[in-house]
């Protein structure tokens, strides 16, 4: 787990105190990326600009749909499709749709619109820090 939120920060550097004895704190805390406050670079998924109005953008290595129904309004979801587990492959309009077996999800709120998945994507919650979507 790459990401470093407070917690795994604190567990880092208690980890780096007992093992490595000479480790410093300033120095577990510098590669966590700060003063453990806000977010890290590495819950960023990408720009704003990197998801359209009325359509969405697939981060397949974080397993996440951004979507941005209308502008400004940026919802996300999980990428894992409901029906058989895979990861959506594509953007149609504004269907979000899994490759498996078909399965299509609006970019709106994740419902399904074509089986045969039976259950929508779960959410996910995004925050827009100085243009760029964060994973909260």
């Amino acid at each position: 787990m790459d990401e470093c939120r407070p917690l795994v920060c604190r567990r880092t550097v208690l980890r780096g105190l007992a093992v490595g004895g000479g480790m410093t704190t300033t120095g577990v805390l510098a590669a966590c990326g700060g003063s453990g406050g806000g977010s890290s670079s590495s819950d960023a998924l990408g720009a704003t600009t990197d998801v359209a109005v009325g359509s969405a953008t697939i981060f397949a290595d974080q397993k996440v749909v951004v979507s941005q129904p209308t502008e400004g309004d940026f919802k996300a979801f999980s990428a894992v499709c409901t029906h058989n587990g895979c990861i959506v492959s594509t953007i149609e309009g504004e269907d979000i749709v899994c490759g498996c077996h078909g399965s299509r999800y609006s970019i709106a709120d994740g419902s399904v619109l074509n089986g045969p998945a039976e259950k929508p994507l779960a959410p996910k919650q995004v925050s827009i820090d100085n243009d760029e979507i964060v994973l909260s």
